[in-house]
C-alpha cells in the first residue's frame, strides 16, 4: 500500500514517496538474505538517481530498470593529478545519449536470442551496451550498465534499461527484466479472481492481514493447477451454454 501525498495532508505523519518505501524495502530484503546476491527490478518509476546510487553503493544488491532516452550520460571523472586544486570532478566528458545512439546510422548492433519472451516464446532481438555514469540535477554519480533495445521486425519501440550492476550482460538484463511481466499478470489475475485491493473490509489491518493470504492462496492454486496438467489431462468443467 502507498497511499498518495493528498492522503497524508493535515496528518502528522510525512509522505513517503514510492521510491523511500522501495529503498526501505530493499534494506529488508537484503538483511534476511545477506548471503545472497540479490536482484530488484522495476519499471520507470524507479529509475530515479538517489535511489540507484543507495542500491549501488550497497554490496550484494543490484537494481535494473528502465532508462530514460534522454538520459544525460557521462565518462568516469579523469583521476586527480598530484597538487591539483579544487574539488574533485564527479564526473568527465559528456556522451551521446541513448537517443542520439538510436538515431546514429553507425551504431554496431548485436543480435540476441531470448528464451522466455512476454508469452513465453522465444525472440530475436537488437542490442548495443555500454558502461557510463549517469548524472543529472546535482545528485551523486551513478555508474550504470546500459543497454537500448529494438525489434528488427518492429513491432515494438525501441527502449533502454539499465543496470546498476557493470558486470551484467545485456541477455542477463534483458532476461530479467521480461520475468518481471509474470508478476503484473499475477497482479491482475489476483485482483480478477480473489478480488486484491477491492476487499469490503472496514480496517487496513485487516485488508494488510488478507491481502498476503489472498495472493498465499493464488501461487498455492498455481502450483497445483501445474502440477495435474503435466501429470494427465484434465478436463475444465464448464456450464453447458458457455464453452
Amino acid at each position: 500500500m502507498f497511499p498518495s501525498e493528498r492522503y497524508y495532508a493535515g496528518k502528522k505523519r510525512r509522505h513517503q514517496r514510492l521510491t523511500d518505501r522501495a529503498w526501505q524495502i530493499i534494506q529488508l530484503i537484503a538483511r534476511w538474505a545477506s548471503n545472497q546476491n540479490l536482484v530488484f527490478v522495476g519499471d520507470s518509476s524507479f529509475a530515479v538517481l538517489d535511489l540507484l546510487y543507495l542500491v549501488s553503493s550497497t554490496p550484494g544488491v543490484d537494481l535494473i530498470t528502465r532508462l530514460r532516452l534522454d538520459a544525460q550520460l557521462y565518462d568516469p571523472a579523469p583521476k586527480r593529478k598530484a597538487g591539483q586544486m579544487g574539488r574533485p570532478r564527479v564526473k568527465g566528458a559528456r556522451r551521446p545519449s541513448p537517443q542520439q545512439v538510436l538515431d546514429n546510422g553507425k551504431t554496431k548492433w548485436t543480435k540476441v536470442e531470448v528464451d522466455h519472451w512476454y508469452g513465453g516464446q522465444k525472440r530475436e532481438v537488437e542490442v548495443y551496451t555500454q558502461t557510463a555514469i549517469w548524472y543529472c540535477c546535482r545528485n551523486l554519480p551513478v555508474p550504470i550498465r546500459w543497454m537500448l533495445i529494438r525489434d528488427p521486425s518492429g513491432e515494438f519501440e525501441p527502449q533502454a534499461l539499465l543496470s546498476t550492476n557493470l558486470g551484467h550482460t545485456p541477455l542477463q538484463i534483458l532476461s530479467w527484466f521480461v520475468r518481471r511481466w509474470r508478476m503484473e499478470v499475477t497482479f491482475e489475475e489476483a485482483r480478477a479472481h480473489l478480488g486484491i485491493e477491492t476487499q469490503r473490509q472496514w480496517k487496513g489491518l485487516a485488508i494488510a492481514r488478507t491481502t498476503p493470504a489472498l495472493f498465499g492462496l493464488f501461487s498455492i492454486i498455481t502450483l497445483m493447477a501445474n502440477r495435474l496438467i503435466e501429470a494427465e489431462v484434465n478436463p475444465v468443467r464448464t456450464a453447458a451454454w458457455y464453452e
